[in-house]
């Protein structure tokens, strides 16, 4: 049996609609910002703090929209997966490398969704889970449905912003 991390990961997007990937120092991979929850810290507030550690993006995290749940191969550790909760950020933002990040790099959804390539050195979160869903991609055949959580996952809770 594989060894599960339960992390928190945000999609932000910039002025071009670019999706942000980052590179952590010493890992060849580029995935969401993001990481494992504090104790005592709920998914949404683990993804804003990662956000403001990793690249300087402050949000409250009633600002984060649930996007799903999911359960991916780990970019970095074998024989791991990894229990994603993920969120997008609002607006777009401008994002520069802090903490563990080595490396920040945008992703232009127009050019994959014109036919290009993704670049191979991305998280399988992002390539089996995530961009499926900003593409509007139905899941493949026995895949749960955009957005929720497979067997045996939790039922995603959505966050209501009130003033």
């Amino acid at each position: 049996m594989k060894d599960r991390i339960v992390v928190s990961a945000v999609c932000v997007f910039d002025d071009a609609g670019r999706l942000l990937t980052v590179r952590k120092r010493g890992t060849a991979m580029f995935m969401h910002p993001g990481g494992k929850p504090e104790p005592g810290e709920s998914a949404v507030q683990a993804a804003a703090r990662e956000l403001a550690e990793e690249v300087g993006i402050v949000v409250d995290p009633l600002d984060l929209a649930l996007m799903g749940v999911w359960i991916a191969d780990a970019a970095n550790e074998a024989a791991t997966d990894i229990e994603a909760t993920v969120f997008l950020a609002p607006g777009t933002w401008e994002a520069r490398p802090a903490a563990e990040i080595a490396e920040i790099r945008w992703l232009d959804l127009d050019l994959l969704a014109g036919g290009a390539s993704l670049p191979q050195d991305l998280a399988p979160l992002l390539t089996d889970h995530v961009l499926p869903v900003l593409a509007g991609t139905p899941p493949e055949p026995g895949q749960p449905e955009a957005g929720r959580p497979g067997p045996g996952q939790p039922e995603p809770h959505r966050l209501e912003h009130t003033d």
